[in-house]
């Protein structure tokens, strides 16, 4: 695939298309390519918590996945076949992604996070046949096991022992052959075909299972070569854990498929600002993605300490981006930060390019290939400074990257796909200039005396205050406005819970935004409940206070 430079986002717009081959099947037609045009080149860089450095070659990922793939076929494993991964970012979530790649078996990428419970329900639900599993988490298989139902083949990466019942990762691929042809048409994986399974994160009610098939790495080109910015030589970091998908928008698919390679920070413990500035200087990282949180703590640090030169662009999604957050490390080290959006549903809908003037709270505008409009309840297309919900148009085809639906809930799929468009059920409003601003969840809104208030907006102005790290801002009952505004804060460091401290919160708000907007209700707590992904959970928040917890 090569980039095209385009001076303006209209330009880049109308020349910008993606061709999709047919029967694409990433593993053999991007991974083989590179490894056989460059076999030397590096495509993973792997920093583990002691600092230790490894380097991994095209050519040794495509060996190394083939000899995988080799094992686990000799193992019973067939196109189709379910598999969970959960490996945090150790190196062998690469491979082992590849493998499955080649073999046509679907692989479940899942968090390190996940209780015995959890995987239980997980894999029954999706009837997992397989898992790899890194040693440390194993205990917690076992515990799961005697209530799944379709596990029959488990392989453990690492340890000292291996439970009965298991093999080890790096002796069945030591063993195999390092050969693995494309495969014949009827065991071949490609185009429509099933690529991988997400669970979604479940901020409401239990977590759904997301289905992509095997066009959506292309869809993942615009992540890594323009909203990313990358270029062949550069080394990108994005801070993600492998067990969601953010992690494959950008540690594997877009990046290579830019030239670019893949820098990976495998720490274990919890996450030190420091430290990871330290990592960035140290190893002269070109490019950047984190979720504004940890943003939010890097300009906390003395950023002078450290030599950011090598970085050149910085990106964040996930959650949206405060205004004082995008001044405070723009003015530190000079550059902007440029925001996307999308889901696990997609890849990249709408983004502030390369070739577009940052606006700091904004998303940016729709990307080349969605179709995204805003629409009202009655399935109108909103004017400019009306807020919708964004929506894809579909009626046409599906842009590359769209999920395939909500495997077997098919009533789910049809209530977010109907009357030509996919519904994200996220809100949005346009301005004059096409920017789309991110309000929140439809069930996030607040509305309070006949306003209508997006939780952002307000947890916006919070954090811009020196004494908020966290905030999540919901709505509760009350008798006169039909619902008050509620602020659950998690404060910095020095600071302590008071009524003084509410009350200058709430002025303060008032300040920075409309003083309608300013929360009534303040509470402290010690941290937010969160989705495994990281995502704040407000209807656990809404779900709490309506029981009077």
């Amino acid at each position: 695939m090569k980039k095209i430079v385009c001076a303006s986002y209209e330009d880049f717009c109308r020349d910008f298309s993606l061709e999709v081959p047919e029967k694409f099947n990433f593993a053999y037609d991007v991974l083989d390519a590179l490894a056989d045009a460059d076999p030397d080149k590096v495509a993973v860089v792997h920093v583990d918590d002691h600092g230790v450095r490894r380097d991994f070659t095209f050519a040794w990922l495509r060996d190394e996945s083939n000899k995988l793939a080799n094992a686990l076929k000799a193992r019973g494993l067939e196109k189709g076949d379910r598999v969970m991964l959960v490996l945090y970012r150790s190196i062998e979530f690469w491979v082992s992604m590849l493998a499955l790649h080649r073999l046509g078996a679907v692989p479940v990428p899942s968090p390190a996070q996940l209780m015995p419970k959890d995987i239980v329900f997980r894999v029954n639900r999706a009837n997992i046949r397989g898992m790899i599993v890194e040693s440390s988490l194993t205990a917690r298989v076992e515990e799961a096991r005697p209530q799944t139902e379709s596990l029959k083949l488990l392989v453990q990466s690492g340890g000292d022992s291996l439970p009965e019942g298991w093999v080890d990762f790096h002796s069945i691929v030591e063993e195999a052959s390092s050969s693995f042809p494309r495969p014949a048409e009827a065991e071949y994986a490609g185009g429509d075909d099933p690529l991988l399974i997400f669970f979604s994160s479940g901020t409401t009610g239990m977590p759904k299972m997301v289905e992509h098939n095997h066009t959506y790495p292309l869809g993942h080109f615009m992540t890594g070569a323009y909203w990313h910015d990358l270029e062949p030589g550069d080394l990108h970091l994005t801070l993600a854990d492998t067990g969601w998908g953010k992690a494959l928008w950008g540690k594997f698919y877009g990046q290579w498929m830019a030239g670019a390679t893949v820098f990976v920070y495998d720490f274990r413990g919890k996450f030190e600002p420091a430290e990871l500035l330290k990592v960035i200087a140290d190893h002269k990282i070109t490019t950047f993605c984190a979720p504004p949180t940890v943003y939010r703590f890097l300009i906390r640090e003395d950023l002078g300490k450290y030599d950011l030169s090598a970085l050149r662009h910085c990106t964040t999604a996930g959650e949206l981006l405060n205004e004082s957050v995008y001044a405070d490390w723009k003015a530190a080290t000079g550059m902007p930060i440029y925001e996307g959006y999308g889901q696990t549903e997609t890849t990249l809908q709408v983004a502030t390019l390369p070739n577009m003037q940052p606006k700091p709270g904004s998303i940016g505008k729709p990307v080349p290939g969605w179709d995204v409009v805003l629409m009202d309840q009655h399935g109108r297309v909103c004017p400019a400074g009306e807020e919708g919900e964004i929506c894809v148009r579909v009626a046409d085809g599906a842009p590359v990257g769209l999920f395939k639906g909500y495997l077997e809930e098919p009533e789910k799929t049809a209530s977010v796909m109907f009357d030509g468009y996919y519904h994200t059920g996220d809100k949005a409003w346009m301005d004059e200039d096409g920017y789309l601003w991110f309000l929140g969840r439809v069930d996030d809104l607040i509305k309070s005396s006949g306003y209508r208030i997006g939780p952002f907006e307000v947890e916006s102005a919070l954090v811009a205050h020196a004494a908020v790290v966290e905030a999540a801002v919901t709505g509760v009952p009350d008798p006169l406005r039909g619902q008050a505004v509620k602020a659950t804060i998690v404060l910095a460091p020095g600071y302590e819970a008071s009524d003084e401290l509410a009350k200058e919160l709430q002025n303060y708000v008032k300040k920075v935004t409309a003083p309608y907007k300013y929360p009534r209700i303040i509470d402290f707590v010690e941290e937010l409940p969160k989705t495994i992904s990281g995502k704040i959970k407000r209807a656990e928040i809404r779900q709490r206070d309506e029981k009077g917890e």
